[in-house]
């Protein structure tokens, strides 16, 4: 197994090596965008100078850094086979992994969510998701589905999605707001989202600065009202990320409820 994981990233990062790098949707900033969003010329080098409830938005990975995501050296690190468990899965669930890259987390849940399930792996980068079908392809996997998102939307549809998971890669999307708007409208009412951030709380995590989160963020974030979601819980058994994980509310849920913001 080893040699073939090797093989896979090998062969993967040859063909995003040989793409061209995609756009990412850029669009006009509008009026909204300006109200919600700042800009200051001295920043964090690793972020992109934009800033949101406080915070500086990191820079995207690009494709090129497919090696990182494949190391093998990351269950040790990271503990995947934890992350899958924190996220309680079940067969026939219907999944999506927004962020999802070369589709290292894809196809562990994939295993978990069984061929009457569905892993929908949103990407903006085409060429990340080239390399997910080659794997998909090698590993005879076929409940992952591609998607193409843009950086204001992962492109689902709505309430058909009961888990929402995103791996180290909220902190860096260019308009937070809009894509958990887009999101919380593609869960299903009892459907749950789960931030997967590297413990902003922890400095002896070994990640630059601006790509780590605290919970206290991740709650500040996702708990506005028009998002319609509330705190569930937060999983803190990773060696350096946190679970933070938020279910989407029933349109005649209690209005007065915080949804797990803190005070």
């Amino acid at each position: 197994m080893p040699m073939l994981k090797r093989r896979l990233t090998l062969f993967a990062f040859a063909v995003l090596l040989a793409a061209p790098l995609s756009a990412q949707d850029a669009e006009e900033p509008t009026q909204q965008d300006s109200d919600r969003y700042t800009f200051r010329e001295e920043h964090d080098p690793n972020g992109i100078g934009k800033f949101y409830m406080g915070r500086e938005i990191a820079r995207v990975m690009g494709h090129q850094g497919i090696y990182w995501l494949e190391r093998p050296e990351r269950e040790r690190e990271e503990k995947l086979s934890l992350l899958i468990e924190s996220l309680e899965l079940e067969p026939g669930m219907v999944v999506a992994d927004i962020g999802a890259g070369s589709g290292v987390i894809s196809v562990l849940v994939a295993e978990e969510v069984g061929e009457e399930g569905t892993v929908l792996a949103v990407d903006i980068q085409q060429e990340m998701l080239d390399a997910l079908a080659v794997k998909c392809k090698e590993l005879g996997i076929e409940n992952i589905e591609p998607v193409l998102g843009t950086n204001k939307s992962p492109r689902l549809k709505p309430e058909t999605v009961d888990l929402v998971f995103m791996v180290d890669v909220y902190h860096e999307f260019d308009f937070p707001y809009e894509m958990l708007l887009e999101i919380s409208r593609a869960l299903k009412p009892g459907g749950r989202v789960a931030f997967v951030e590297y413990r902003m709380e922890d400095p002896d995590v070994p990640i630059k600065l601006v790509h780590k989160m605290s919970e206290e963020q991740v709650k500040r974030e996702a708990s506005l009202p028009e998002f319609g979601l509330r705190w569930l819980k937060t999983v803190d058994k990773l060696p350096r990320q946190h679970v933070v994980i938020f279910e989407k509310q029933p349109p005649d849920a209690d209005k007065e409820d915080d949804g797990g913001a803190p005070q």
